[in-house]
């Protein structure tokens, strides 16, 4: 049997809150029981958003949380080459394609026809084509800006073909209770940006790539990324690397029964640590014995 491995994998992109303590003692808990380990990864690849006093903190907070975790920290803005490499791999099997459309062509394009374009995780479930090779080359020679994308029709025919079909083994609960064995439906999000125009990647190619790379085995982590497992698994099965066993938890709400989120200025670890509360009652109010 693999030994059991975890990881946490923040943002520095603002201070940590109560959900991410709860999603990181989830994580901490399931490998200390299984006498696994815990990886800590900071998913830095936007560099505009993320800064090194938000990253600083994360190692602050989690210590004071009483977490700990395997060193070195891999830091995912030092490793764009890694997942230059995987792209080309993409590129190699035909399941990527070049978008030069802007958010604005493409949100236009959907309002002339919306009911070809129903909503998925991350918006509009859009579906492009590539580019006549004549057309392509005139654009990269205007030096036009563009984001792979990828052709999810096209991956998910491939994978069917090889090995049948896709699924992911789910040991927590979606949010609708989904458990155990599920079919993964990655058309859900139709053709997705894989590789950002601003920077080469983008947090689904890079998370993928990385748990397969640390030896990942579990992925504990909040009901709100149970979609991403569909695509997830898709990348895994076209790159040909392992699938990790999923356990989806659920999301710690407000007094409103609103989620906590770094955009609603959701009241921070630092601050709740500042105000007298400790890592026992911060665990006893997230319902952690």
């Amino acid at each position: 049997m693999n030994a059991f491995v975890t990881r946490f994998a923040p943002s520095p992109t603002g201070l940590l809150h109560l959900g991410h303590a709860y999603s990181a003692w989830a994580a901490h808990d399931a490998a200390r029981a299984c006498g696994g380990k815990l990886i800590l990864r900071i998913e830095d690849i936007d560099r505009t958003r993320c800064k090194p006093e938000f990253e600083q903190a994360i190692y602050e907070d989690l210590d004071w949380l009483g977490l700990t975790w395997e060193t070195p920290v891999r830091r995912q803005s030092e490793h764009f080459e890694d997942y230059t490499e995987a792209l080309e791999t993409l590129r190699d099997k035909g399941v990527v394609y070049r978008c030069f459309k802007t958010r604005k062509d493409i949100a236009d394009e959907i309002a002339r026809a919306p009911h070809l374009t129903p909503d998925g995780p991350e918006g509009a479930q859009y579906v492009g084509a590539m580019l006549a090779a004549l057309e392509e080359r005139s654009l990269l020679a205007e030096g036009a800006p563009f984001a792979w994308r990828l052709d999810t029709s096209r991956a998910a025919q491939i994978v069917k073909n090889v090995s049948g079909p896709l699924t992911f083994m789910e040991e927590g609960a979606g949010p609708k209770g989904q458990h155990g064995t599920i079919t993964a439906t990655p058309e859900i999000f139709g053709d997705p940006v894989i590789a950002r125009k601003d920077l080469g990647t983008s947090y689904h190619l890079a998370s993928v790539y990385d748990d397969a790379l640390q030896g990942v085995t579990h992925i504990v982590r909040g009901e709100d990324l149970f979609p991403a497992t569909h695509l997830h698994r898709l990348l895994q099965a076209v790159l040909d690397l392992p699938a990790p066993t999923y356990r989806h938890h659920r999301l710690i709400t407000d007094e409103a029964g609103k989620r906590f989120a770094k955009r609603d200025h959701a009241v921070t670890i630092k601050a709740l640590r500042e105000s007298g509360e400790t890592p026992a009652s911060l665990r006893k109010r997230v319902g952690l014995s």
